[in-house]
C-alpha cells in the first residue's frame, strides 16, 4: 500500500522505522533520502553517531543529503521542536515546497524521561502543521524497549518499511487524547525523603531564593540558572492560573536538584502546553514553554491529593 507522501503528494506526513538489524534500516532510509534529493527537496539526516555515520557511508559521495547532530538536536523535547521549526521556516522562506527528515531519539531517552519524550512524538504530530514536511523516526528493535515500542506506534500515524510501503499503525491516538492521559513519570528516589525545603504560596522571588539555598555547587551555574528560571516561571502560573493552595518542595542529590510545585487545580486545559509555542492569549502556555526548555526533565502529574504536580529536573533525571 503506498500512500500519502509516497505517491507524491505534498504535505506533513510523520511515519516511525522500526528496524531490526542495520540492512532493514537502510533499506528504508535510503530511498526515502535519494528519493528527496531527486525531487529536489532539502533532504536531512538527524541519527546518532553510529547509525548516522552507517547512512553517510552508504550515500554516495556528494549525494546532496544534509546531516545534523543529532544528541544536539535532541537535548530536550521543546529544544527539538523550537530548532526544527526554524530550520523549516528557513527552507520555505527559501522556496521548498516539501522537506525530508530521518530522525532518532538518543537511547538514554528510553530511560527516567521516556514520559516526556512520548509526550513529544506525539505532539510533533502537529507541531509542524504550517510546514511541508516528511518526517521519519527511527527506532532500533534491539535496544528499544517494548513499552516504548508500544508507545511509538500510539505516535506514529504510519509506519514505513522496506519495499516503499507505508502502513497505517492500528493503535495510533489522536495527540489531544493521547496528551491528556496520565503519563507520570517513575518517582525519583530523593522524594523518598523529606524535601529540604517547602513552600506554602511562595513569592516567585521567594521560589528563587530557595532554589538558589539549596544549590551545592554541583550542577552547572548555568543548569540552576535555568532551573530558578523554570520554577518562578511555573510558581507564578500556578498562583495565577491554578488553585491555591501552591506548595513548592526542593530537594538536591549529588548530581541533580529536583522541584516539585503542585496547585490543587487541574492543570493547563491545553493539552499541548509547553510542547508547542504559546498561541496568542494562551494562558501560561508561554511559562510552561519557558520552562520545558529550562530543565533536563518536566513531569506532569494529575488528580490525587495534591492537585496537578509539575516536577521540575536540573542535572541528570533518575
Amino acid at each position: 500500500m503506498r500512500t500519502g507522501a509516497a505517491a507524491g503528494h505534498h504535505g506533513y506526513f510523520h511515519e516511525a522505522v522500526r528496524h531490526d538489524s542495520d540492512e532493514q534500516l537502510l533499506a528504508v532510509v535510503l530511498p526515502f533520502l535519494l528519493g528527496g534529493v531527486e525531487a529536489g527537496e532539502p533532504t536531512f539526516v538527524a541519527l546518532g553517531e553510529r547509525t548516522g555515520g552507517l547512512v553517510r557511508a552508504a550515500l554516495p559521495t556528494g549525494s546532496g543529503v544534509e546531516f545534523l547532530t543529532g544528541g544536539s538536536v535532541y537535548a530536550r523535547p521543546t529544544a527539538a521542536i523550537r530548532s526544527y521549526r526554524q530550520l523549516l521556516a528557513d527552507r520555505v522562506a527559501a522556496g521548498a515546497g516539501q522537506i525530508r527528515i530521518i530522525g532518532e531519539l538518543p537511547e538514554v531517552a528510553f530511560g527516567a524521561t521516556w514520559d516526556w519524550w512520548a509526550r513529544y512524538e506525539s505532539a510533533i504530530n502537529h507541531a509542524y502543521d504550517d510546514f511541508p514536511l516528511w518526517s521519519m523516526c527511527a527506532y532500533d528493535t534491539r535496544i528499544t524497549p517494548p513499552h516504548v515500542l508500544d508507545e511509538v506506534a500510539r505516535t506514529h500515524p504510519r509506519f514505513a518499511s522496506p519495499g516503499g510501503e507505508h502502513l497505517p499503525s492500528p493503535t495510533y491516538t489522536e495527540p489531544v487524547v493521547y496528551l491528556r492521559e496520565e503519563r507520570a513519570a517513575p518517582a525519583d528516589p530523593l522524594q523518598a525523603t523529606a524535601p529540604l525545603i517547602e513552600l506554602t504560596d511562595p513569592t516567585a522571588a521567594q521560589a528563587r531564593a530557595a532554589v538558589q539555598a539549596v544549590d551545592r555547587g554541583v550542577l552547572p551555574p548555568d543548569d540552576v540558572d535555568d532551573l530558578i528560571v523554570a520554577v518562578s516561571e511555573t510558581v507564578t502560573n500556578a498562583l495565577r492560573h491554578g488553585r491555591t493552595p501552591v506548595r513548592l518542595r526542593l530537594w538536591a542529590g549529588p548530581d541533580r536538584i529536583v522541584a516539585t510545585v503542585s496547585d490543587a487545580g487541574d492543570g493547563p486545559k491545553d493539552p499541548f502546553a509547553g510542547l508547542l509555542p504559546a498561541g496568542d492569549g494562551a494562558t501560561g502556555g508561554l511559562g510552561l514553554w519557558i520552562t520545558y526548555q529550562s530543565c533536563n526533565h518536566v513531569s506532569l502529574h494529575r488528580g490525587g491529593p495534591a492537585g496537578f504536580t509539575l516536577r521540575l529536573t536540573a542535572g541528570n533525571p533518575h
